[in-house]
């Protein structure tokens, strides 16, 4: 059965194939050309969930949690959330091959407010303001390593070169992605295998101590949630499926392996942290992992450890460089007085997105010191992802031609957005002034939505077999917005055909 793909301006017909579809997303000027393949692809999302927050959370989590083991369950548990959500959002990929990952997903399935709503939240909160902070983040490792470099420096001079190289060459780009992922990697599994032989492992089974907070549904939702920005990033596949070679058969892979391979880096990675000293001397603190390292291996560890964060804060600013700017560039494609986001030269990234999210970023690291992400990062980002992976039912139920379909369905989405709604129930009954700041996020988005004007993407709706065509092709129905259609009907009515009639 073949797969038909969405058209980014509905001009054109419908393709039958994902072949077809990759053809029309790709080879023009100005337009995406699919040369991500699948390392880079998989490597996107390794580099994309390995920032900051594995070396950060543990920590702060043992202040909900009492013992070991459930801090495990809980970072098992978010593994298990963020491959459920890969497996729907390879879905949702493969049958729609287009940049734009969440806001991509949502315009055309559900309604253009919801992705405009998603992308807002994306280049506020998803994206420039953790690439501010991971900025000054890799400014003051650097100034660790290299005593009297200037943390803010640094991180403006590691945006603004990354940024170059990126708009510069897609495939330089690719290039350098891999080898930074593959570095961190290498340095992290090293880490673990120090750690392990080092460590003390029996500490990972001892039981709470008597001082240890008291574990409730609640305690333990709200340290899921912490735990989910740690693996924010799975999906960054997703948001280059315009540029992926393939996309029906690398999305799923890449997303799948990747996300599968950050789960067990990570449950490694803080096996390795709880055996390293006694909970109690963990329990409440921000750097767990230059904690551990100073125990494991003494003084030298930290600068181990601090060497391998660096390489890792530099891998993940390249593929925040990488896949934020691609959801803007989709938004400049469907919305007219947005059109500039969408500019890019033929062999280089959107460079106007790109410029734009460094500009941002660049302000935030200049105008406020970033000690700690947003506190809402992970409530906002649950909300549309879960709008997203609901997307999947979207695809059944209108018949859509799907080239990769997910084992078990609808379990694995079903399990993502039953952990959602308990994660962020939980986050606005414990922590209402989060909800208050989603909510005045996603106000302000809803006002940028008003101001952009009407937008011109098709909405898929239907899958039905194409007049003429062999047996088993299809086409989509899409409905388009009235003043896309009114255009449409002026061009006709200007065409040669037409005036010569």
């Amino acid at each position: 059965m073949s797969a038909a793909a969405p058209q980014e301006d509905g001009a054109r017909p419908a393709a039958t194939s994902p072949a077809a579809g990759e053809r029309e997303l790709a080879g023009s000027e100005g337009e995406p050309q699919r040369k991500i393949g699948l390392g880079t692809a998989t490597s996107l999302v390794v580099a994309s969930m390995i920032g900051t927050g594995v070396f950060t959370t543990t920590g702060l989590v043992l202040q909900s949690l009492p013992s070991s083991a459930l801090v495990l369950l809980c970072w098992a548990i978010g593994g298990l959330a963020a491959l459920c959500g890969a497996l729907a959002y390879a879905e949702l990929g493969a049958a729609l091959p287009g940049n734009g990952g969440e806001y991509y997903y949502l315009s055309r399935l559900l309604h253009p407010l919801l992705g405009f709503l998603s992308a807002w939240a994306s280049l506020v909160v998803g994206f420039a303001a953790p690439l501010a902070a991971i900025a000054l983040a890799f400014g003051s490792y650097l100034e660790a390593v290299v005593p009297g470099t200037p943390p803010r420096v640094a991180g403006a001079a590691l945006l603004v070169g990354l940024s170059t190289v990126h708009v510069w060459r897609v495939s330089a780009g690719a290039r350098l992605q891999n080898v930074l992922t593959l570095g961190k990697v290498a340095l992290i599994a090293g880490f673990v295998a120090l750690g392990a032989a080092q460590g003390g492992l029996g500490r990972v089974l001892e039981p709470a101590e008597r001082s240890a907070p008291v574990a409730t549904p609640a305690s333990f939702a709200l340290g899921l949630l912490l735990v989910s920005f740690a693996y924010t990033g799975w999906n960054a596949a997703s948001y280059v499926a315009g540029e992926v070679e393939r996309p029906a058969r690398t999305l799923p892979r890449a997303l799948a392996l990747g996300t599968f391979g950050v789960m067990v880096l990570y449950l490694a990675l803080n096996v390795v942290f709880l055996a390293s000293a006694p909970l109690v001397e963990l329990r409440g603190v921000l750097p767990i992992g230059h904690v551990a390292a100073t125990h494991l291996l003494g003084p030298v560890g930290g600068k181990v450890l601090s060497t391998v964060v660096l390489l890792g804060l530099l891998s993940t600013v390249s593929a925040i460089i990488v896949t934020g700017p691609r959801v803007y560039e989709a938004v400049g494609r469907d919305f007219p007085r947005l059109a500039w986001l969408s500019r890019r030269t033929r062999e280089g990234g959107p460079w106007v997105a790109i410029v734009l999210q460094a500009v941002l970023a660049l302000s935030m690291m200049l105008t406020a010191g970033f000690a700690a992400l947003l506190t809402y990062v992970g409530f906002i980002l649950a909300i549309f992802g879960a709008l997203t992976v609901s997307c999947t039912f979207v695809l059944r139920r209108r018949g859509l031609a799907m080239p990769f379909r997910a084992l078990g369905h609808p379990v694995p989405a079903l399990i993502y957005l039953g952990l959602m709604v308990w994660m962020v129930a939980s986050a606005i009954v414990e922590r209402p002034v989060v909800a208050l700041a989603g909510l005045g996020t996603i106000v302000a988005g809803l006002v940028a939505y008003l101001l952009s004007g009407q937008p011109r993407m098709p909405l898929v709706t239907a899958r039905r077999p194409r007049p003429g065509g062999p047996e088993g092709s299809w086409q989509l129905d899409s409905v388009m917005s009235e003043a896309k259609v009114q255009s449409e009907a002026d061009a006709r009515s200007n065409s040669p055909s037409a005036r010569s009639g």
